[in-house]
């Protein structure tokens, strides 16, 4: 299950990746926002980020005016490795090498069309692992108070 959320500033970018979920009949949980009204985007990433790290969702979604506050308001959440992505490189890279959980996009930086394709490739990718993993469980340690140089 894929959770997704976002703020005024990132809805068209989430409605266009649930029609995509939709149309490749991926089960998703919608936790808002659902107007173009202004809204506090800490709000969504919690909701989002609290279902990953519950396990209630495999992966994330979240989007605002440029994905860098939503990511940084999910990132808070223990066992969340949230990523702004705005090119496909990216989007692959940031589940290969860093296995993140969330993926991050701005309404203001990249149009619909784009936010399907950056979803598509971050949810078909699969973590690679191996040395990587060293790399992630350093970023847990940190997270963890437990990181020694």
């Amino acid at each position: 299950m894929i959770a997704l959320g976002c703020d005024h500033g990132g809805i068209n970018l989430k409605n266009a990746v649930i029609n995509y979920l939709k149309e490749n009949n991926i089960e998703y949980k919608d936790f808002g926002c659902y107007s173009e009204e202004s809204v506090d985007y800490p709000v969504f990433a919690y909701k989002v980020a609290t279902a990953v790290a519950d396990g209630e969702a495999e992966l994330g979604i979240l989007c605002c005016g440029t994905g860098i506050g939503i990511s940084m308001a999910a990132n808070k959440v223990k066992g969340i490795r949230a990523a702004v992505v705005s090119d496909e490189f990216c989007a692959e890279m940031t589940r290969r090498h860093n296995n993140a959980n969330i993926l991050c996009m701005g309404g203001r930086v990249i149009d619909e069309e784009k936010a399907v394709k950056l979803a598509s490739i971050f949810l078909n990718t699969v973590f690679e692992g191996g040395r990587h993993q060293k790399r992630v469980d350093m970023i847990t340690d940190i997270e963890n108070g437990s990181f020694k140089l």
